[in-house]
């Protein structure tokens, strides 16, 4: 079974639990060389969305999803495949089981933009529902976003 990596709100288990109910979480693990970043600002409907860029020097927490057919297909409709807002690639991840290859949505438009307030709340405590480490959801809380005016 194809395993995807989930690294924004769908590392929350209870949310994948919802939108693929027939695919357990395996394990976690970190994309290394990878770091978590905005962009498509102009797509989302509250600031930019994550994604996930090539960096040498970064890494990101991942859960891993056996992932079935049915459920990729219907997560394919939540990340916006169809309509071009996400693009599926193919990563190495990280693990206590060793290095594994898993399939994740990177966002397809260009790096930039503030994701907003709430959008940051939600992928800190989709992370630290999958059990990120204490200083990954902290420095996820910290990242500047959106500021709310008239």
């Amino acid at each position: 079974m194809p395993l995807y990596a989930a690294y924004g709100p769908n590392l929350d288990p209870a949310r994948m639990t919802q939108r693929c109910p027939h695919s357990p979480l395996r394990d976690t693990g970190w994309l290394l060389g990878w770091r978590l970043t905005f962009g498509g600002e102009d797509l989302g409907w509250d600031g930019a969305l994550c994604t996930v860029v090539e960096d040498p020097m970064e890494q990101v927490f991942v859960a891993l999803y056996d992932i079935t057919g049915d459920d990729a297909a219907a997560l394919d409709e939540w990340e916006g495949i169809d309509v071009g807002v996400y693009r599926k690639i193919r990563v190495r991840v990280h693990s206590l089981d060793g290095e594994q290859t898993a399939w994740l949505y990177a966002l397809d438009a260009y790096e930039g933009g503030l994701p907003s307030a709430s959008y940051i709340g939600l992928l800190s405590e989709a992370a630290l529902a999958a059990g990120a480490p204490d200083d990954y959801v902290t420095a996820l809380r910290g990242r500047p976003c959106r500021s709310v005016g008239p």
